[in-house]
């Protein structure tokens, strides 16, 4: 291979090299691209939200609401998670047992939901 060729083929590589760094940088950071663990992340955080939401409204459409709700306030913040799972609110319809981390979520949405009042 002549040194002329030679150089040709070397600028091409870099060339196509940092072409190809640029693109993945510029994918990444401004073109919303995201690898398969923060996409599952965010698909897990979805889920755990709207379960939160349900949670919630089982909560407010309760018989009782009042008098849970006045429960709820007076107990301490590190229990409210037991109210939940106690009165079985944090399980979603047609499933058994609950998820992971919908009590706790609950507890934040019916804390926010009392602050606003509504």
């Amino acid at each position: 291979m002549s040194p002329e060729l030679y150089a040709k083929f070397m600028n091409g590589l870099f060339g196509f090299v940092a072409g190809a760094c640029f693109a993945m940088i510029i994918g990444f950071v401004w073109g919303g691209w995201t690898t398969a663990t923060t996409t599952q992340k965010l698909n897990d955080e979805a889920v755990l939200a709207s379960r939160a939401a349900i949670c919630v409204a089982q909560f407010k459409n309760a018989a009782n609401y009042k008098v849970k709700i006045k429960e709820f306030q007076g107990t301490e913040s590190y229990q409210r998670g037991e109210i939940i799972e106690k009165g079985g609110y944090d399980k979603m319809p047609g499933q058994e047992a609950a998820s992971w981390g919908v009590a706790s979520a609950c507890v934040a949405g019916l804390e926010a939901v009392i602050k606003t009042g509504t």
